[in-house]
């Protein structure tokens, strides 16, 4: 059974802790950062040293991790955001730990199966690991188009707090996606499953200056943007899509079958 996590009522009090994958420079995360601050003034920030898209739920098991102080309450980590968000409660933080993860603001969206490459989700992903709720989010982008930044900072905080006080289940994480429009434009909020869309299966082969192959992985994906409920259509649609998901990737249809199947 799934036990309810704790909810926050009232973010003012809280310890929130913040990071992401795109780096301590990012300006999406500079921008979560204002959002953070406007809810409570107990603001941690961990964040990779480098650019960390793709990198998953990753650990770093072969390096030192070297976390640099940059500012009050505010660290870099030579490794990904799953190694931020673990020292961070487990080290620079464990006398007091955060009520509160939030992850982001990506450079691009976390759709459909983009969660499971996820250095933004993977951050938020291990705070749930250590019992702390979190939340990814993320600012759907088209390339040659410029961010739409505005409209994370004018739904962010509220929509953070609404989903904080109601509270979720601790082996669940939450998953933010602003549409690429208008603060203006936004047509609303929509609770949303995951969608389908797969990246990677374009794999495009080139010859170096010396003429030897080698791949890039390419961008191309194939996306139900009609199938009613999912991410991706409602981001397409204009709403912020809010989808809960299960650190629990066992399937219980098939749990059941193989328990009939074995059952002596």
């Amino acid at each position: 059974m799934n036990v309810r996590s704790r909810a926050l009522p009232d973010l003012s009090r809280s310890r929130i802790l913040l990071s992401n994958d795109d780096g301590i420079h990012a300006a999406g995360l500079a921008v979560l950062e204002r959002i953070a601050r406007s809810l409570s003034s107990d603001v941690w920030v961990v964040a990779p040293a480098t650019e960390q898209s793709g990198t998953g739920h990753s650990l770093t098991l072969h390096s030192p991790l070297r976390p640099v102080k940059l500012g009050e309450n505010r660290y870099t980590i030579s490794g990904t955001p799953t190694d931020c968000v673990m020292v961070a409660i487990n080290h620079l933080m464990k006398d007091h730990p955060p009520d509160l993860v939030l992850s982001g603001i990506n450079m691009g969206a976390n759709l459909g199966e983009d969660v499971h490459y996820s250095g933004t989700v993977a951050a938020a992903l291990e705070g749930a690991l250590l019992g702390v709720p979190a939340i990814a989010l993320s600012q759907v982008y088209s390339e040659g188009r410029e961010f739409a930044w505005e409209t994370a900072e004018r739904y962010g905080p509220e929509l953070i707090r609404k989903v904080c006080a109601m509270g979720w289940p601790t082996n669940v994480l939450v998953n933010i996606n602003f549409p690429e429009r208008a603060p203006e434009d936004v047509a609303g909020i929509a609770a949303a499953s995951q969608g389908k869309h797969k990246i990677g299966d374009d794999l495009v082969m080139r010859a170096d200056p010396r003429g030897r192959a080698y791949l890039w992985i390419g961008t191309q994906r194939n996306a139900d943007v009609s199938a009613e409920g999912t991410d991706l259509k409602a981001v397409r649609d204009g709403y912020i899509a809010v989808t809960p998901l299960s650190v629990d990737m066992t399937h219980r249809p098939t749990m059941d079958s193989l328990k009939d199947l074995f059952r002596s």
